[in-house]
């Protein structure tokens, strides 16, 4: 459906890299629910895997059920991102991205993320040194310029096809902006049409299966990356192939659905990260799938406090057994019910099962200013 360069996909729909959230466990959920083939890891100090650093080296943590894969670098320096990029093509990733839109001054400080869209020359030369060392592709993930003074996304793009980039996923906001105001889609279509031969993939407030479309409709992108949208619906990928190709909205999937998965992303997080640590892990994890589960104050108080596996599966059956004075034999809410003061209360910071946001908030953590 899509290629970058000699990699061949068999889905234009892309996870994107969300700082503390999209690792392994999540990427395999989405995987399995389908729609997803390239997913994307955190992104990751090139020079921390040349060192092997041990948390490096877990953001990059994969196997034989999350492929294809590409990792997300950032750095300054050539050598060093050329040197990374070599190791993670000799353990088979099928792609390196560079990124070139994290706005943390962190990673713009050291001439990373944000910074690289100012300095084009130095970015072409550090592109460059990549593509020509590698057999597999290259791409780059961008925001549309520094601030709206400077949206210089598409004399980037331009420059990055002339180094040899094999396609840019571009977010549709300036590094001022951080995730605030809304996406420019005409700044994403400046860009597919500053490239003649690259794919163009859109980024930015794709929460629904229609919003995705609008953004193909309106920017004539190749692709479109999904970051909060698929950890808001993980059904994001499959619902959206569904709609696009058939001009129909498929159903939501059911409050039992929901359920699974997230029971099977617990198992997921304790299998990588071990049980203790993929509990505590989990505890922000939890509250994210019961947004779309009706009344629900009590199992958060609660969830959020899990230590293990066994206790998490008691919150959710003493949750379940009160929940089902709502719902029908299916266990979906009834539509119309009236809730006594006490129960009102728990629906605080809830949604109905059929909700789905035209806006999601930045999830707390690293994330949050990215």
């Amino acid at each position: 459906m899509i290629s970058f360069g000699t990699l061949q996909l068999r889905s234009n729909l892309f996870l994107s890299p969300l700082a503390g959230y999209t690792n392994l466990p999540f990427r395999i959920v989405a995987r399995e629910i389908g729609g997803l083939d390239l997913a994307t890891t955190d992104l990751v100090n090139a020079r921390s895997l040349i060192e092997r650093n041990r948390k490096a080296l877990k953001l990059i943590e994969t196997n034989e059920r999350d492929r294809p894969l590409a990792v997300q670098l950032f750095g300054a320096v050539p050598e060093e991102m050329r040197d990374a990029a070599l190791w993670l093509e000799s353990l088979g990733v099928s792609s390196v991205d560079i990124n070139m839109g994290c706005p943390v001054k962190k990673v713009c400080r050291v001439g990373g993320g944000s910074a690289m869209m100012t300095e084009l020359d130095k970015t072409a030369h550090l592109v460059r040194t990549m593509v020509n060392a590698l057999k597999i592709p290259v791409t780059a993930k961008m925001r549309l310029g520094w601030d709206d003074e400077n949206l210089t996304a598409p004399d980037l793009a331009r420059t990055l096809e002339d180094a040899g980039i094999a396609a840019v996923f571009v977010h549709g906001r300036t590094r001022e902006q951080g995730f605030g105001g809304t996406v420019n889609l005409a700044g994403i279509r400046a860009v597919v049409r500053a490239v003649k031969r690259i794919p163009v993939i859109g980024n930015g407030d794709v929460t629904t299966p229609v919003a995705a479309k609008h953004m193909f409709d309106e920017t004539g992108c190749a692709g479109v990356s999904i970051g909060r949208g698929a950890f808001y619906d993980p059904w994001i990928f499959v619902r959206t192939q569904q709609y696009v190709a058939t001009g129909l909205l498929p159903p939501e999937p059911t409050f039992n659905d929901r359920v699974q998965v997230m029971c099977r992303h617990l198992d997921l997080m304790v299998e990588v990260f071990g049980e203790e640590l993929g509990c505590v892990m989990f505890r922000k994890v939890a509250p994210w799938y019961a947004k779309r589960f009706g009344p629900v104050s009590e199992f958060n108080k609660k969830v959020v406090l899990m230590s293990t596996r066994a206790q998490f599966h008691e919150i959710l059956a003493n949750f379940l057994r009160w929940r089902a004075q709502f719902c029908d034999e299916r266990g979906e809410l009834l539509p119309r019910f009236t809730p006594p003061p006490m129960v009102a209360s728990f629906m605080r910071e809830s949604e109905p099962a059929s909700a789905t946001r035209t806006a999601i908030p930045v999830p707390k953590g690293p994330v949050e200013v990215w």
